[in-house]
């Protein structure tokens, strides 16, 4: 126990006499070192804000033999430090390092999107109009204010031979929609994304890897992120805006990253199993789905590997005009 309790003081006066410490709820200045403590952004807010509160406690009962250990330890604190020349070739294994740090204070809990459930008497789902009100301040966008318009978006992971078809069809009824690509997208179908460029419509940033950012370190979200966008805007001179987190999973830490980035996050008010190209719902009954569950400011989620979705676009939007809605781009 005597042996614990010296090992314990002794890091507490190392922290003190290096200024290796946190205070007041900054974070050091010094480059990335080395640490086995897990960083900032996998603590809940909550535990963190307890732990200065644990720390006194401990501590009090150590005060009266800190002045037996205060030459060793700033002896080893100098060892420890040193000049700094060699901390380039020590790899952090701390994700909130260097510009990434100011993320350590949002909320990195992994939150699932899905807008299904109780809807208003406009069909409006009640989980996008509370996520709009609690995630709106980070350019985020589950639902759009109640006006009769209704906003087409497309998620394209990969080409399974549709999109055409797509295009044909948005061009027939003179209606834009976003598409959201991948890397591989990008990479394999850049006529595609030069069609979807020329004809009016709207490129969104779908991710490199599609891989759920929460889950991510922040600095590989970020470069994810920012991966697809370099190469969209080199190859094509396309700035891209809007993006979509993979599987709809994402993060208040996520969200502020994306908006730091110049990113709103699109999510969806509507969207139907439709992404099995082994087992397409049934053309009718998806229609009728489309058509029924409308509402004002309906962000529509469709994936263009689906061939019920390329067959029946035409009469899904002839049907939505009937019923007075009007088709409009999502803000870039």
């Amino acid at each position: 126990m005597k042996h614990l309790r010296f090992l314990a003081l002794l890091l507490v006066v190392l922290v003190a006499v290096t200024g290796c410490g946190k205070r007041d709820g900054q974070v050091s200045s010094l480059p990335e070192v080395v640490s086995s403590v897990p960083p900032v952004a996998s603590m809940p807010a909550e535990e963190s804000r307890n732990l200065p509160s644990d720390v006194e406690d401990f501590t009090s009962d150590l005060e009266e033999d800190t002045s037996k250990v205060v030459d060793k330890a700033e002896s080893l604190g100098e060892d420890l430090i040193g000049d700094g020349s060699d901390i380039s070739d020590v790899k952090s294994t701390t994700t909130m390092s260097g510009d990434f740090a100011k993320f350590a204070a949002f909320n990195a809990e992994k939150k699932e999107w899905g807008s299904g459930g109780p809807t208003d008497d406009k069909l409006r789902p009640d989980g996008c109009t509370l996520y709009q009100k609690r995630y709106g301040d980070y350019s985020a966008y589950f639902i759009y204010p109640e006006e009769q318009r209704i906003y087409l978006t497309f998620d394209e992971g990969y080409e399974n031979g549709y999109t055409p078809q797509i295009l044909d069809t948005l061009l027939d009824h003179q209606v834009k929609a976003v598409f959201f690509i991948t890397y591989d997208f990008a990479k394999t179908q850049p006529e595609l994304v030069k069609r979807m460029i020329n004809e009016g419509h709207t490129i969104g940033n779908h991710s490199t890897k599609h891989l759920s950012f929460p889950t991510m370190p922040i600095d590989e979200a970020a470069a994810d992120l920012q991966n697809l966008h370099d190469y969209v805007l080199k190859n094509f001179g396309y700035n891209m805006t809007l993006f979509r987190f993979p599987m709809g999973e994402f993060s208040e830490q996520t969200l502020a990253l994306a908006q730091s980035m110049g990113y709103k996050s699109i999510f969806w008010s509507f969207a139907y199993a439709d992404y099995n190209i082994n087992n397409q719902p049934d053309p009718q009954a998806s229609l009728k789905k489309i058509v029924d569950k409308a509402h004002p400011g309906a962000i529509y989620l469709l994936h263009a590997v689906s061939k019920t979705n390329a067959d029946i676009l035409d009469e899904a939007i002839a049907s939505l005009k009937l019923k007075g809605y009007t088709f409009s781009l999502l803000d870039a």
